[in-house]
């Protein structure tokens, strides 16, 4: 095996992974903890690590089992904090051949049946080192009869043996395992510290790497290491051992940063032709529309970030060009416009997966985005139309005019009392002042034998709400300043009001349906029905030679 490495190219994921618990990057809360049990010798027998893809899980597993096997100076007295690496235990765990170490890829080991067979080896001490110790990666992968066989023994295994289960997605865990099991979140690693893992990389291994594309890679490594070792390797083979900065946003698809701002500053001073012009060039340089969106997006968020914790602008993970982007922009634009265009961009992410042309799709999204820049908001609009007293007053006075009825009056507006003398007032004034559970109510589940301004005489609904009575008492009083006389009849419910503008409506259709016109229009839509339509629109339909179908009914097909 190490002859062949030798000959063999090994990839920097697989060259540098950590071998023990100091060389983990970013874990200290697992590292702490772990290091504790094992020297306090309070080992739990099952450990679940769960975490995004290349954050450690596997590689955490195998150096908990070096720890508790290592042989060497350190481990004579039993498992050490410190396992050597190089005693025949570590080896072959390293190596994934030592025989008390059994590592199960579950995506492919699903069944009952694999479960089994672990199960079966249980009960046996182990061969050559002090524990048996089950790593299974990819758990949650396990079928839910492979679960419920791994029960019993999770819950009590032998002393000799310890389970170590990794998942990328923990809540299809089922709770009977979980609880079974000491959790460890794995973390993502930040950007410097990636950034300061790929120099030390760099160093060892000879090649030269600018310092904004090993920023570039770890921004894409989103956390993880594995991917940012990848992404590192194939930037190395494209440099020819060289990274560059060129070579990296090329790989990536990444649009160059500076083009970005530039894009994101045309954006909010509404310059259609700027954006067209950026959003060009960008294309021509090999950027990615979903990239470039993206990247809007983060712009989005970091505006957002700086503005409401000022501090956030000092985060050492931010370049020097974003710094002073920020300094410079943010005063410009309030968190409502960033707001705004947060969600036209979150829109713009869907329409372009969908969209024939990405490219189309984006400046499409773009030019919405610059177009609606400079609108004002909601908020703003409001302010405008305090400060404007004229027409504040007028659109006051419009309101009452076309909200309440005639016959009432707005407390607001007046000094006298409304007065009720029909139902119809009553419900009027209850749909203006927005009490609609009440006015549904009256309409629907209340027939009136005798109604007068202070009295009326009821027959109510099976339905009724137990407090309608004294809510209505309530309004009625608080409305017209007087006590109302409510007399509940016990007779059974009359025709309500919704009963008698029911009865209206059909009258009116049964009006027009002997006119010539509406003849025509049902004899030629067989099976249709009229919704709305009264005899002076169809009067003057029938004047009109531009009339169409559309303008007079709605007509609906039965199926």
């Amino acid at each position: 095996m190490a002859e062949e490495n030798k000959d063999n190219y090994v990839v920097l994921a697989r060259k540098y992974r950590p071998q023990s618990f100091n060389e983990l990057l970013g874990q200290d809360a697992l590292v702490k903890t772990i290091t504790n049990a094992i020297k306090n010798n309070r080992l739990h027998h099952a450990y679940i690590l769960t975490g995004i893809r290349g954050v450690g899980k596997t590689t955490t597993a195998r150096i908990i089992a070096k720890a508790l096997n290592c042989t060497g100076k350190d481990a004579l007295n039993g498992a050490t904090i410190n396992p050597c690496g190089i005693c025949e235990n570590c080896r072959a765990i390293a190596e994934s051949r030592h025989i008390d170490v059994l590592e199960l890829d579950a995506a492919s080991h699903t069944g009952v049946g694999d479960i089994r067979e672990i199960l079966d080896g249980v009960r046996y001490k182990p061969t050559n080192g002090r524990y048996k110790v089950y790593i299974i990666d990819e758990v949650h992968m396990l079928s839910n009869s492979a679960f419920n066989a791994l029960l019993k023994t999770l819950e009590e295994p032998p002393s000799h043996v310890i389970f170590i289960f990794a998942t990328t997605e923990i809540r299809k865990v089922p709770v009977t395992i979980l609880s079974r099991c000491q959790r460890f979140d794995l973390q993502r690693l930040g950007i410097e510290l990636l950034m300061e893992h790929f120099k030390n990389i760099a160093q060892k291994e000879g090649f030269n790497a600018e310092e904004e594309a090993l920023h570039l890679i770890a921004k894409a490594a989103d956390g993880s290491c594995r991917d940012g070792l990848s992404l590192l390797d194939q930037a190395i083979s494209l440099g020819m051992g060289d990274v560059k900065t060129d070579i990296v946003k090329e790989m990536i698809g990444l649009a160059d940063r500076g083009q970005t701002f530039e894009l994101f500053e045309s954006l909010i001073s509404g310059k259609i032709d700027d954006v067209m012009t950026n959003i060009a060039k960008q294309y021509n340089d090999g950027a990615n529309p979903l990239t470039v969106l993206q990247d809007l997006i983060n712009v989005t968020h970091l505006l957002a970030k700086v503005k409401i914790v000022a501090e956030s602008i000092n985060d050492a993970s931010l370049s020097e060009n974003e710094k002073a982007f920020c300094t410079r922009v943010a005063p410009q634009v309030s968190i409502s416009v960033l707001s705004k265009m947060w969600q036209m961009f979150i829109k713009g992410l869907s329409e372009i997966n969908v969209a024939p042309s990405q490219s189309d799709a984006l400046e499409m999204v773009l030019i919405r985005v610059a177009y609606s820049a400079n609108l004002p908001t909601p908020a703003e609009l409001l302010d405008g139309l305090k400060k404007n007293s004229d027409l504040n007053v007028i659109q006051t006075n419009n309101f009452n005019e076309n909200v309440l009825p005639k016959n009432v009056v707005s407390s607001e507006t007046a000094s006298d009392k409304p007065v009720f003398n029909t139902p119809q007032d009553l419900v009027d004034y209850l749909i203006a002042t927005r009490k609609m559970m009440l006015s549904y109510s009256i309409k629907n589940d209340i027939s009136f034998s005798d109604f007068s301004n202070g009295k009326m005489k009821i027959s109510v609904s099976e339905k009724i709400n137990n407090d309608f009575l004294l809510n209505l008492q309530n309004v009625l009083k608080e409305a017209t300043g007087i006590k109302w006389e409510i007399d509940v009849l016990s007779t059974p419910l009359g025709q309500t009001l919704a009963d008698k503008e029911a009865e209206k409506d059909m009258m009116q259709k049964k009006d027009v349906m002997d006119l010539p016109l509406v003849k025509a229009i049902m004899a030629e839509f067989k099976g249709a029905k009229i919704e709305s339509l009264t005899r002076k629109i169809v009067e003057q339909a029938e004047k009109d030679e531009e009339f169409m179908v559309d303008d007079l009914i709605y007509i609906e097909e039965e199926n």
